[in-house]
Formats: C-alpha cells, structure tokens, sequence
C-alpha cells in the first residue's frame, strides 16, 4: 500500500509539463517514519533548502509548513487504513521548479510542485546484524561541484550503475568518479574503519551529501569514537580496511562483509562486523529513541 499527495490533494499524477519531469529540475527526501515520528526531519528539511537555494527554486517558511502539513495528512490516512504504514514506513517528499514551457530556461515565476507519499519500510533487520555484499560498479560518476551534495531529481548515473547486477545477495555497488577515487554507493554514503581511523569520502565534486551520514559523523565526534578522515581515496584504501559499512536514512547503518566484483564474478575483499560498526548502530538508535 502506498499513499501520495500533489500540492496537498491526493493524486497519482502530475502534469507533463512539469521540469521534475522534462529535466529532473528539482529536490527529493527519503526520511523513515519510526513510531509514527519522521526520524531527522529537520535535516532533511534543511537539505532540502539548501538544495533548493542552490538550483534557485523559492523555498520559504510556507513551503515547509505546507510539507509538515503533508505529512500530518499522510499519517492520518494511514492510520485509519492501515497502521503499520503510519508506524513504520517511509516518506518521500519530492519538490521541483513547476509547469514550464519547452526549452531548458527556467520561468521565474513558475510556482513549485510539491509531492509527499508513504510507503511501506522494508525489513532491513537480518542485514543489519548479519551483513550485506557489495559489489564494484564499472559506472563512473562524473565531476560537478555545482550538484554535487544536494539530492536532486537526477539519477540517471546511478540507475545505469544499479543495471550493473542482478544477483539479489548482492545489495548495494561502490562508485568512483572519474578520476577512479571512491565517492558512494548507488544508494547510501559509504564508511569505512582503517587503523583505527574513520574514513569517507570527500563529496565536494560528486555524491550526495546523506543526512545520516552526517548525524554519523556528529555521533562519532560527540563519543570520540574514532577520529575521522575525509579525502579522496583510491579503491584500494578501501580493500584495506578492517571494517566497511554503508549508510542511509531507510536501512540505517548496514554492515558490508564481503566486496565483489560481478564483472570478474570472484571475491575482492572479506571483512569483520567490528565493535566500532557495532557502537555506531546502537549511538544512532538510542538517538532515534530520543526523537520518537
């Protein structure tokens, strides 16, 4: 079951003209519905302004008021047809330039589409505590400061790189740019511990900048779990780590245990679910506790 909302009214569907559409000229949050709760709603909301701000689409006070106001309108359906979507699910809200005319300029005074749906929340629990496999994409992610951190509508390098495999044990690929220096997953931000250091990648060129990751990066500051690098590494670096794992704000913190390559169809790497992979599931769910 999945609900959605189009400028507040429920709809299925949007106008052929809007540049979400036409050019992928817009923004979207994935945030997980905990208890009822949005869990980091503020990071998102604010990820979403700053992305906003970045392509120049007007995002103000009423704006966010009119998605929480979505969002309170979503649950309240769920929860009268069907309560476990209100409980556990994940919400998606989605914003773009508005209805334009044909060609790449964009009309000031076009006004933003918003779209809000809830759908149901995978069980991610066994690959939580057990692992997952990842494999090495071919795709290269191309170089754009300009796009570069924000989540915008455009995903077409990471639907090609998703294309890549079609064995379902393996769950996730690592992308490199073009200068082969790792920056991703085709859906999460990517982690790894390496003699006692916290590595990630530098985003300031590609990638999306996740909100979890950052609320890891905060968590581990605050615990002085580890000290924390972010550059611009070789694969490499990466195989020589102790402990991988990948991140984003549906299935939270998921171990890797093992990276492959599908090309090659043989094991690159092998790893151990660490204590320190441990200690940062359990800081973000006792922070989860605290926002539910």
């Amino acid at each position: 079951m999945s609900l959605s909302l189009v400028n507040g009214l429920a709809s299925d569907q949007l106008n052929i003209a809007d540049r979400g559409l036409s050019y992928g000229d817009g923004l979207f949050e994935t945030i997980q519905i905990n208890a009822g709760k949005a869990l980091l709603w503020e990071d998102h909301i604010q990820r979403l302004e700053r992305g906003a701000n970045r392509l120049n689409i007007p995002f103000d006070n009423q704006l966010k008021q009119a998605f929480t106001e979505d969002f309170s309108k979503l649950l309240a359906v769920a929860d009268a047809e069907d309560k476990t979507l209100s409980q556990q699910s994940v919400l998606k809200l989605t914003l773009t330039r508005g209805i334009g005319k044909r060609g790449y300029k964009a009309d000031p005074q076009a006004v933003p589409t918003r779209i809000a749906s809830l759908s149901a929340l995978p069980d991610q629990q066994f690959k939580q505590q057990h692992g997952i496999e990842i494999t090495l994409c071919d795709t290269r992610l191309a170089r754009q400061p300009l796009l570069s951190g924000i989540k915008h509508l455009n995903r077409l390098e990471q639907v090609i790189a998703r294309s890549e495999w079609d064995d379902e044990q393996i769950t996730e690929g690592v992308l490199c740019d073009t200068q082969d220096n790792i920056v991703e997953c085709c859906m999460s931000n990517l982690f790894w511990f390496r003699q006692g250091v916290l590595y990630t990648p530098d985003l300031t060129y590609a990638g999306v900048a996740g909100v979890v990751r950052d609320k890891l990066i905060a968590l581990c500051k605050q615990h002085q779990l580890a000290p924390i690098e972010q550059g611009h590494y070789p694969l490499q670096h990466l195989l020589e780590a102790e402990q991988v794992f990948v991140c984003n704000s549906v299935f939270n913190i998921l171990p890797v245990v093992r990276i492959s390559s599908v090309l090659e169809r043989a094991e690159i790497a092998t790893f151990n679910i660490g204590t320190h992979t441990k200690m940062l599931q359990q800081l973000l769910q006792q922070y989860y506790l605290k926002e539910t």
